[in-house]
């Protein structure tokens, strides 16, 4: 896979995202990797969490031969942090042709307990950093090549979440961010589409998740649609979680 990618939500070795840095560096991608462990620090991801995440996951990858390189880890509620993240990575890797977002935010908030405070940062990360960043990315794409944009979303459609409904909210203009985005992309040679990748035992969840995707079911899918494969596919939301849709809460990146 001759492809240059910046991978995000790269901060936890039971996480997608790290999976998908792995995967990508795996089938030949030069990858740049970006999250911020501080987020899962104060979350109580305490399966997987730990101080400096992204820059460990991509030191055992190099060290074990794959081309993977760090962006500065940052916190996406400051401003000007996504497009920076989007910049630093094309300017390590000269150039990108990929883009996989797959960060988030989310936390257990129920109706009565919502504040500007705690919304804002489920907004910012999820929605605006996702559109700074496609924006920062197709200034920079080189037309001539296939260009594929991936973003995760988390099947919220399924069912409620009723006491995580901020970041249902966000998540689920993650999918509108896709059509839109895809229609308006497709004459710079850039394809985009959105995984939802089901209930995934990333480290938040400790009960039975013997039915449960992994992130290698989600890896398999992102390989495919940053493929010549997957060609005439954009403006998707595709679903890989075993047909069952979504009756949990859980959060994923």
């Amino acid at each position: 896979m001759n492809k240059k990618i910046l991978i995000t939500g790269v901060s936890r070795p039971l996480g997608i995202g790290a999976t998908l840095a792995k995967r990508f560096a795996e089938a030949g991608a030069v990858v740049a990797v970006h999250g911020f462990s501080g987020y899962d620090m104060t979350v109580g991801t305490k399966n997987s969490a730990a101080p400096n995440g992204t820059e460990s996951i991509a030191k055992q990858l190099s060290d074990s031969g794959l081309n993977v390189v760090v962006v500065t880890p940052s916190d996406f509620t400051e401003t000007g942090t996504a497009k920076k993240a989007v910049e630093e990575a094309a300017q390590k890797l000269d150039g990108l042709d990929g883009l996989i977002l797959n960060h988030c935010y989310g936390t257990y908030t129920e109706i009565g307990d919502w504040t500007e405070e705690n919304l804002d940062p489920h907004f910012s990360v999820n929605i605006r950093a996702c559109m700074l960043m496609i924006q920062a990315f197709a200034k920079q794409v080189d037309t001539t090549r296939e260009n594929a944009i991936t973003l995760f979303t988390s099947g919220q459609s399924n069912g409620p979440m009723t006491n995580e409904i901020p970041y249902c909210v966000a998540k689920e203009a993650i999918s509108n961010l896709t059509r839109q985005t895809s229609a308006l992309l497709g004459s710079k040679n850039i394809r985009v589409n959105c995984i939802n990748p089901g209930p995934n035992d990333t480290g938040y969840y400790t009960g039975d998740t013997s039915r449960w995707c992994t992130p290698n079911d989600a890896a398999d899918l992102a390989l495919f649609l940053h493929s010549s494969h997957a060609k005439c596919i954009t403006g998707q939301i595709i679903a890989s979680d075993k047909g069952e849709g979504f009756g949990g809460n859980f959060v994923l990146c």
